[in-house]
């Protein structure tokens, strides 16, 4: 997330089709001397040779990426069969070769095991901190990489096709953390091979999707072309999936100036159905959201204020 002083007051969700070959940091950087906005962030790290979904959010959009990052995901990938990598991707280098080429029916048998909640070993070149430092710089300096087992979520694994022996397509929707390169290599190695992913391409993170996206050139021209504002999505976006609360003008000015309010005056005017304590809600003042808060007791908290 990057800050630029004297930047636009720009608010809201911009959805980049990332191209390959430049990383989800730098698309962001790209975004933000485009628009000139002040300030600027991602919704969910792409790798640098993966392309697709890479929602950005600018201004004050930027304090609702925690909830763009742990939305669902839609990937489709291709895995070449027969050669491990060391980048686990086509970037990597040959470790591993077999003549082991599995079947439509073997792969289709095995992708439920890789369903529901699985523990999955990251990619070594990833950006996973071990010791402080992040494991792709210790694997580039050869040190020894070492990374745990995490659990991800996998909704559901579908094989789209097999345009030869040598390859499968699959279509993959995912909760957060999941690394699709660690799916590809965890398949390949179930039906008896090895493999890796020779293209990724992320086609939906949460409520954003490849139909609302623009390329980097098309976002450089639209100078010439369509005002930002016809790409841009509101900041409540990415708060689609979590509930929301109206509150009156003197609520939601209290709320901005960081003091809580009370759960019985505004359940008084609307039970809050479904609301759980400890739970984050989107407290809104005539439909504009003006802060992300908690209930805690008999109050409501401001944890993030909106300044729209």
């Amino acid at each position: 997330m990057g800050r630029r002083r004297g930047g636009k007051p720009i608010h809201g969700w911009l959805v980049i089709d990332k191209p390959a070959g430049i990383t989800s940091s730098a698309v962001v950087g790209r975004v933000r001397a485009l628009t000139g906005a002040a300030k600027a962030g991602h919704g969910g790290t792409l790798d640098p040779q993966a392309t697709g979904v890479l929602p950005v959010a600018l201004g004050e959009a930027t304090k609702t990426v925690a909830f763009a990052v742990s939305g669902a995901k839609v990937y489709r990938f291709t895995v070449r069969w027969g050669q491990s990598r060391s980048t686990d991707d086509a970037e990597g280098e040959v470790t591993a070769e077999s003549d082991v080429r599995p079947t439509a029916d073997e792969i289709c048998r095995a992708l439920p095991a890789f369903t529901g909640d699985i523990d999955q070993v990251p990619p070594i070149y990833s950006a996973i901190k071990v010791g402080g430092r992040r494991a792709y710089a210790l694997a580039r300096a050869d040190e020894p990489v070492r990374l745990q087992p995490r659990r991800v979520r996998i909704e559901h694994i579908g094989l789209l096709g097999q345009p030869d022996a040598d390859h499968a397509e699959f279509e993959v929707t995912a909760g957060k953390g999941a690394y699709m390169r660690s799916l590809a290599r965890d398949l390949a190695l179930a039906l008896g091979t090895v493999g890796h992913i020779t293209a990724l391409r992320r086609t939906s993170v949460g409520p954003f999707t490849e139909e609302q996206a623009i390329s980097l050139d098309n976002l450089a021209a639209l100078g010439h072309s369509a005002p930002l504002a016809d790409y841009l999505l509101p900041v409540e976006t990415a708060l689609a999936d979590i509930p929301a609360m109206a509150l009156t003008e003197a609520e939601a000015r209290r709320l901005q100036r960081g003091q809580p309010i009370s759960v019985l005056a505004v359940a008084s005017r609307s039970p809050l159905k479904h609301i759980t304590q400890g739970a984050i809600v989107c407290a809104k003042a005539e439909g504009k959201p003006v802060a992300l808060v908690r209930i805690t007791g008999a109050e409501i908290r401001p944890v993030r204020v909106l300044n729209l």
